[in-house]
């Protein structure tokens, strides 16, 4: 008798998990079928970013890039036009 009454709880409780498992399925489904096929495979892009405004170098960066200047228009590489033109855009920041 004690078998047939354990056989007959697992049997309430599984049941029970599937009426339960059955009623929460059914529930879902009817919420997805409510709501717009597409709404969840929408894609916004993010809005561009705005651009900032490179840095100022900093001041020793810009001695150190006038002092290759220098030699590079000391070794002949640049002429003094060009030396003139990289330098003052070096200054301009």
């Amino acid at each position: 008798m004690g078998l047939l009454r354990g056989v007959a709880r697992t049997a309430v409780v599984a049941g029970t998990a599937t009426a339960v498992s059955n009623r929460v399925s059914r529930r879902q489904a009817n919420r997805w079928a409510t709501q717009d096929p597409y709404a969840q495979q929408a894609y916004a892009e993010p809005a561009p970013q705005p651009v900032a405004a490179p840095a100022p170098p900093a001041t020793d960066d810009v001695f150190a890039q006038l002092e290759r200047l220098g030699r590079l228009r000391d070794d002949g590489v640049l002429t003094d036009a060009e030396f003139n033109a990289q330098k003052a855009k070096l200054l301009a920041g």
